[in-house]
């Protein structure tokens, strides 16, 4: 199913202009954008749908270090994508502009993640599971808060550390109108929900707190 392109959200990094529709992702609409506008919009790797189903069924693609079930899986913020042929590997970004973008890294990066954690549940026998901005959840005995990140190992497919929510902790806005701006915690308020950050250029700003995740 397609989306009008004037509907599409204004993170995505697509030319607007002659254009009607756009590919849909399969979930996430608000925070991701489908793995097809990745490889043909901005990695450039493939012109149309075609192409990228059959880099998907030659197993030419990696999205979190898996085969994507289609072209039309959703892809969000800092997730990985590796070109396996071109031996390449790419992070999901955002820009200061408030735009997705790809980021090339290392091969041994493809291989990890920066999450938020956005709830806790104690499941029976005193168990805990970490639920994710993304979807994800792990059961984990690792402490780590609510608006705390996680930095995930595809690989071992586990959490292997924690990235509190602290005074000087590094963050980034990914979504409002401070949307890619990055920083330090300078405070946090935690009545109002609410963080005071300081950008590289000094700029001072107030975030809700749903509005970042902490990063390494």
């Amino acid at each position: 199913m397609h989306l009008k392109i004037q509907e599409a959200p204004k993170s995505w990094p697509i030319y607007r202009k002659g254009r009607r529709y756009v590919v849909r992702p399969s979930s996430n609409l608000n925070s991701g954008l489908a793995f097809l506008t990745v490889l043909r919009d901005m990695a450039k790797v493939v012109s149309n749908r075609k192409e990228a189903r059959r880099l998907i069924f030659l197993k030419h693609v990696l999205l979190n270090n898996k085969i994507p079930k289609d072209e039309k899986e959703a892809v969000g913020l800092f997730d990985t994508i590796s070109l396996v042929s071109m031996k390449k590997n790419y992070r999901i970004d955002i820009s200061e502009k408030g735009k997705f973008e790809l980021k090339e890294i290392n091969e041994s990066e493809a291989n990890k993640k920066v999450a938020k954690l956005v709830d806790k549940k104690t499941l029976k026998g005193k168990k805990t599971q970490l639920n994710l901005q993304d979807g994800r959840n792990f059961l984990s005995e690792m402490k780590c808060s609510v608006n705390d990140s996680v930095l995930i190992n595809f690989k071992d497919k586990k959490i292997e550390k924690c990235l509190p929510m602290n005074k000087g902790s590094r963050a980034v806005v990914f979504v409002g109108k401070h949307s890619g701006k990055r920083g330090e915690i300078k405070s946090i308020d935690l009545n109002k929900k609410t963080i005071e950050m300081e950008t590289g250029d000094k700029e001072k700003l107030n975030v809700l707190l749903k509005q970042i995740i902490i990063t390494e």
